[in-house]
């Protein structure tokens, strides 16, 4: 892992960041059809000693805001005497989905598949190339902030490839409830890291166009950890007092019926094969058969939406790796 020599400004977007300081920076990114200026919005802590680099980016899809309250959070309670090396904060990626509330850019294109992008491509291409070429090609390690779909949870979690020896070791050292691995998308900016040899790790948590308390508290609790693991804070950071369960596959279990669902197991829940994951019933209010667990392992994501058509995913299920098994709820508080 690189550092900056001691004593030395960071340039970023046109602007130069002495040590020891704080700077706003607005990276320029095209314009509106008014011809406003289009820019997304960074802080940029750059330590008064040397250390690593690292990113930590939020609302990549506009509608995932518990990422922007990390962000917030970290901006508020991190001082430049406190950090060895640089941290740049990115609390909004997707400046155009965030005022629509939209997972998505005004064009439908969604952002997270337009990694690492180009500067004469859509706007998605324009965007992802600006946090690529500013902000991850000058880093050593990154984070990725996000929570589920509209009208989905997820349990707070991280998302690495367990075959990349640092980013498994980043993943344990933010210690979530849960780390799974996970295979890089195309166009990610998970996989735009990969291709440049920089670990990054995918923060899930909690649902969209919320503000969730622990989801935002596991998720500064984490980031400060890697940073202390990476030697970037002045001061040691409290371990968790959770034990992370690590996961090399996972499943969503899908309705076979449709009608109004009864969901019978919750976020963190261990199940079991064969246990009853909900319940449909028909307008009429007669029970159906009780959808059962295939899978042994735990319950990191769920439908919250109390109406099904067969096919739809509804429960998302992490199965232990190995020989482990996960025989307990998840402890959310102890992660905190």
């Amino acid at each position: 892992m690189s550092t900056l020599p001691g004593g030395e400004p960071v340039r970023i977007g046109g602007a130069d960041v002495p040590p020891g300081a704080r700077v706003d920076i607005r990276l320029s990114v095209s314009e509106s059809y008014t011809g406003d200026r289009l820019s997304i919005p960074i802080t940029v802590i750059n330590g008064e000693h040397p250390g690593p680099r690292m990113f930590v980016t939020a609302a990549v899809h506009g509608d995932e805001l518990n990422g922007i309250g990390v962000v917030r959070e970290l901006m508020t309670t991190l001082e430049p005497n406190e950090i060895n090396g640089v941290l740049i904060l990115v609390p909004v990626v997707n400046v155009l989905g965030l005022p629509l509330h939209s997972r998505y850019l005004p064009d439908r294109r969604d952002l997270n598949r337009a990694f690492p992008g180009s500067t004469e491509g859509s706007m998605a291409s324009r965007l992802a190339n600006t946090i690529t070429t500013q902000v991850l090609d000058v880093c050593d390690v990154g984070v990725d902030l996000h929570t589920a779909a509209s009208g989905r949870a997820n349990l707070p979690q991280i998302r690495a490839n367990f075959d990349a020896p640092k980013s498994l070791e980043y993943a344990r050292a933010f210690a979530p409830p849960i780390l799974v691995d996970a295979p890089h998308r195309v166009g990610s900016l998970r996989w735009a890291g990969a291709e440049r040899d920089v670990p990054v790790l995918t923060y899930e948590a909690g649902e969209a166009l919320r503000f969730e308390e622990s989801a935002i508290g596991i998720g500064v609790a984490g980031v400060r950890r890697l940073m202390a693991h990476l030697g970037m804070l002045t001061e040691d950071e409290a371990d968790s007092d959770g034990t992370p369960l690590e996961a090399d596959e996972t499943h969503w279990v899908r309705a076979d019926r449709g009608g109004i669902m009864n969901l019978e197991v919750g976020l963190g829940d261990s199940v079991s094969v064969g246990q009853p994951l909900w319940t449909v019933s028909s307008p009429f209010g007669r029970d159906r058969k009780p959808m059962e667990s295939p899978w042994e392992g735990v319950v990191i994501g769920a439908s919250t939406i109390p109406l099904c058509n067969p096919g739809d995913a509804v429960v998302h299920i992490a199965v232990p790796g190995g020989e482990g098994e996960f025989d307990e709820d998840v402890d959310v508080e102890s992660f905190l």
